[in-house]
């Protein structure tokens, strides 16, 4: 007879809700990603056991059915390597919060645990040289509202190397500009990082702040005064890009996502121009 502590929904709650969420403090992109790996898993066993999802049983996450789903991933729905080895992440990250809890099956959750993830090839990093990121920086047109807001966007993305989704939900109470010249960032977990500021990064932030008439809440915020989104900052980083090909048609050739200003190649490390300064070894560049 089936137990209802063998449910397989249970344990998923509990692994979404205590573990994730609770004990590690995984952002809301992690959540989403495993949830979306976690239910083609789920719903590809309950076709292979010919069963609704609710009656699954812990005794169906087996290692054959592991590898018959992530042979599936490649050849029925044409997943790359990387795809399927983040499948296979959460995958692995659910049967150990299984093996926590459930010991009597150890032995069937460590041949899950012992699956490999794929080889693959490594991507060629994408970056941009200090004359193309010059040509960026020089197109907004700071006698305007918009113009100073997208200035200390694109420059904050390019001195911190943080990530879009963590610029944007930059507050004002985050800002560290007197003085010693930081600013405090959420990363992924929730937790916070403090990055410095070059002295042109301050001055556009000053700015925008003393413009905008910001006195707290968020720091970049769209005209109608809500939180920018990111596909406004991408919009906002594509339409400048397009500008500067003009005078740079390197640009032209290329595909600039916010993401990319975060990598910079050692050979544009320096800049004898106010708009692209040194950078200071406590400067993460190569975060991803």
């Amino acid at each position: 007879m089936r137990s209802e502590k063998d449910g397989v929904l249970r344990h998923v709650e509990s692994y979404f809700r205590d573990h994730l969420q609770r004990a590690r403090g995984a952002s809301t992109h992690t959540v989403r990603a495993y949830g979306h790996a976690l239910r083609l898993f789920l719903l590809f066993l309950a076709r292979r056991a010919r069963r609704d999802i609710a009656r699954l049983e812990l005794d169906d996450i087996r290692v054959e059915a592991v590898l018959a789903f992530l042979d599936h991933l490649e050849s029925s729905r044409s997943n790359t390597p990387a795809t399927r080895n983040c499948r296979l992440a959460a995958i692995h990250g659910f049967v150990e919060h299984l093996l926590r809890s459930d010991v009597t099956r150890a032995g069937q959750y460590e041949r899950i645990l012992a699956i490999r993830a794929k080889r693959t090839r490594g991507r060629v990093i994408a970056y941009l040289e200090a004359e193309q990121v010059r040509a960026i920086l020089a197109e907004p047109d700071r006698r305007t509202p918009a113009g100073v807001r997208d200035y200390a966007l694109l420059l904050l993305l390019f001195n911190t190397g943080a990530r879009i989704a963590e610029i944007l939900a930059l507050t004002v109470e985050d800002l560290r500009v007197g003085g010693r010249r930081q600013i405090r960032v959420r990363g992924k977990g929730n937790k916070d990082r403090i990055c410095p500021l070059w002295p042109e990064t301050v001055a556009a932030v000053r700015t925008l702040v003393r413009r905008a008439g910001l006195h707290d809440g968020v720091l970049f915020r769209n005209a109608r005064g809500n939180v920018l989104s990111r596909d406004g900052a991408a919009y906002v980083l594509d339409r400048h890009t397009k500008s500067a090909a003009a005078r740079v048609p390197e640009l032209q050739r290329r595909r600039v996502t916010p993401h990319v200003l975060r990598i910079l190649p050692s050979s544009a490390t320096t800049s004898a121009t106010p708009a692209l300064p040194r950078r200071t070894a406590t400067s993460r560049r190569t975060r991803r």
